[in-house]
């Protein structure tokens, strides 16, 4: 079993900056995918950016509408992902959920519990 423990949610002033973080633990972590995504109030759950696990190390992907405002990084021990999101405006305001994603012919994914935050005008 994987547990997952996000932190670095909160109140922040538009145009401010946050970094969160999301430590796992439970299971072998090198090789597998770490992530975030969000759910604003009254929306579905979207993807944000993610840390892929390749042979030559990990790479990045980001929400297109993101991307030049945020910056994920990976443990090379693999078991934490942080990152860090500029220039906040309120719509980002949202519930940030760490993914962990176990690829191969079985995936299998585990969520984090989320951490909440609220970006004020």
């Amino acid at each position: 079993q994987v547990q997952m423990v996000e932190s670095g949610g909160g109140v922040v002033q538009a145009g401010g900056s946050l970094r969160l973080s999301c430590v796992a633990s439970g299971r072998t972590l090198v090789n597998v995918d770490m992530g975030w995504y969000r759910q604003a109030p009254g929306k579905g759950r979207e993807f944000v950016a993610m840390t892929r696990w390749t042979w030559r190390g990990y790479t990045r992907d980001y929400d297109d509408f993101a991307k030049d405002r945020i910056t994920i990084n990976r443990e090379n021990a693999g078991n934490a992902t942080y990152m860090e999101i500029n220039s906040l405006k309120p719509e980002r305001t949202a519930i940030y959920y760490c993914k962990l994603h176990v690829p191969g012919p079985m995936p299998v994914d585990y969520w984090g519990q989320g951490t909440q935050v609220t970006v004020s005008s």
